[in-house]
């Protein structure tokens, strides 16, 4: 477990977040920090609340509950656009690409310069290139559509494109799921850059070694609650999955009855 200091403000923290849809709680009191220049791994198994916190995060949604601070000070979002005004990004598994778009376009999509009413297009052009530079990421179609990059290709541009908006966390949900080996270190490789620029970064992946390979902390929710914290230079694979799979009211009835919480009933 990680201890810290509870006087020492945080990048971004949230303390008892509690979600509801209709009569199903996705979140029940979690609470989640994010230091600068941290990495830490989200995990938990399908339905565990991953998707809903990050969310919270990122503005998409605003939980029922919670104390959302920065810096120590407490901040409400009511839309994506309050998060991003804080430097928060988050990089959905669809990549929110346009393949009909270039690799420019793709980039400033939504924040598109423009100088007396028209596009920037060259500086729009150049200035890709310097920040994919500035993350080792060489393009070599950058006037053509999209969809002729590489799975992995495409992945770098979505990352970069976070990574150029994203001053304080950058969320990244399942970024390596569907890459192959190569392709998935470069995307581990780039959030390591991240990390050393001093952008936290919240990291959900289902590939346990993924986690382990660039996490700082693992924090593993089951059925919408925290159940473990976890530092991923002490940690496995196994403890993780461990974590991610066993109910912890069975581990409560087991720590208070005995390995067998029947096993009161049979002396008697």
């Amino acid at each position: 477990m990680t201890v810290r200091p509870e006087q020492a403000p945080v990048a971004v923290a949230i303390r008892g977040a509690i979600k509801n849809f209709g009569a199903v709680r996705a979140l029940k009191g979690v609470d989640f920090t994010v230091e600068p220049g941290e990495v830490v791994g989200l995990v938990g198994d399908n339905g565990a609340g991953k998707s809903t916190l990050a969310k919270i995060l990122s503005g998409a949604l605003r939980p029922d509950a919670g104390d959302y601070t920065i810096d120590g000070a407490p901040v409400q979002f009511s839309h994506v656009r309050d998060a991003r005004a804080y430097g928060i990004e988050m990089l959905y598994q669809d990549l929110a690409l346009c393949d009909d778009l270039d690799v420019a376009e793709n980039f400033y999509a939504g924040r598109e310069p423009t100088r007396l009413g028209f596009l920037r297009r060259r500086w729009m052009q150049k200035q890709v290139v310097k920040e994919l530079a500035k993350l080792g990421i060489h393009l070599q179609a950058i006037d053509y559509p999209t969809r002729v990059l590489s799975g992995g290709q495409r992945q770098s541009l979505a990352i970069a494109r976070a990574i150029a908006y994203s001053k304080r966390l950058l969320i990244l949900d399942e970024p390596t799921a569907a890459l192959g080996v190569t392709q998935a270190k470069a995307v581990l490789d780039l959030i390591t850059k991240v990390k050393h620029q001093g952008v936290g970064v919240l990291l959900i992946s289902h590939r346990m070694n993924d986690i382990l390979a660039v996490c700082d902390r693992v924090v593993v929710l089951y059925e919408g609650e925290n159940v473990a914290e976890l530092d991923s230079s002490r940690t496995t694979v196994e403890e993780i999955v461990n974590f991610i799979v066993t109910d912890p009211r069975a581990a409560e009835r087991r720590s208070r009855f005995g390995a067998d919480p029947t096993s009161s009933n049979r002396d008697g």
